[in-house]
């Protein structure tokens, strides 16, 4: 079969890479200890499910870099990260930034020398209220704010991660759960579920994958926030209601990342970790 126009000019973006779109992405075992010896990017690294994954990959042998906004909480992920598995100060390092600023994305980059994965985990939602309430300055800066950031992370990867490399964002089931008032800021974090198809196509001559883990209620910090959900009980209570009786934990929110790190064989998908909230 003759290749059409547009699958020749694919191949020659991707040949200027010096990766022709003939070779097929690195076979290795889809475990969790694949991903020893690589680095890995954290972006929102400094609590909730992007610290659990780093204390996850530091377990199975990864390198990681923390990326956040505080320095000093910052600081203290780090060391609870290097607390994890024995390893060197370059073991963990961590960078101080928006995760939506190109600058500070360029600045992780340098620092690490290489990165194999980067995982971006969802901050807090902004902008809520009905939609005849909000004004058009609110509605596109909310846009602006939610929409731009997985935007400027692909374009960090694309020129910069290396052939069985992976990018992984996260979103929540309120996406496709909506509620009143949430539709300026979902429209803007869906995003990164429409991205995650168009990148995993864009991306996947170079062999980098994307994809995207959904979530429901994850016991963190960001949910603790939340007003009525600030204790124990009240975070108990609230998972009652759901098919498994609790709400998960950052660990096993963080795990179904390093899967999608480490199976090279998975792309373009949107994975669910809920639960079974979203089913009832």
């Amino acid at each position: 079969m003759q290749d059409r126009p547009q699958d020749k000019n694919i191949r020659l973006v991707y040949f200027s890479k010096g990766i022709p779109m003939t070779t097929p992405i690195p076979v290795r075992t889809p475990l969790p200890a694949s991903l020893a010896g690589s680095t890995v990017l954290l972006l929102g690294g400094s609590s909730g499910i992007g610290l659990a994954a780093g204390t996850l990959l530091r377990q199975v042998g990864a390198r990681v870099v923390l990326v956040g906004r505080d320095p000093e909480r910052l600081k203290a992920a780090a060391g609870r990260v290097r607390a994890a598995a024995p390893g060197g100060e370059d073991d963990v390092l961590t960078v101080a930034g928006d995760a939506g600023d190109e600058n500070t994305l360029e600045q992780a980059f340098e620092r690490a020398g290489e990165i194999h994965h980067i995982y971006a985990t969802a901050g807090g939602i902004s902008g809520a209220g009905l939609l005849k309430d909000l004004s058009p300055e609110g509605i596109r800066d909310t846009l602006a704010q939610t929409a731009w950031r997985p935007f400027a992370i692909a374009r960090a990867a694309a020129t910069r991660l290396p052939a069985g490399g992976s990018l992984t964002y996260s979103s929540g089931i309120l996406i496709v759960r909506p509620r009143p008032g949430m539709t300026a800021p979902l429209a803007g974090a869906g995003t990164v579920e429409v991205l995650t198809k168009a990148l995993a196509v864009e991306f996947a001559p170079a062999r980098v994958r994307v994809n995207t883990v959904r979530y429901g209620r994850i016991d963190t910090p960001l949910l603790r926030s939340i007003p009525g959900l600030d204790s124990d009980e009240s975070v108990a209570a609230a998972g009652a209601s759901t098919p498994l009786g609790r709400v998960g934990t950052a660990e096993e929110a963080a795990a179904a990342a390093l899967f999608c790190m480490a199976n090279n064989y998975v792309n373009g998908q949107i994975i669910t970790v809920d639960g079974g909230e979203s089913l009832v």
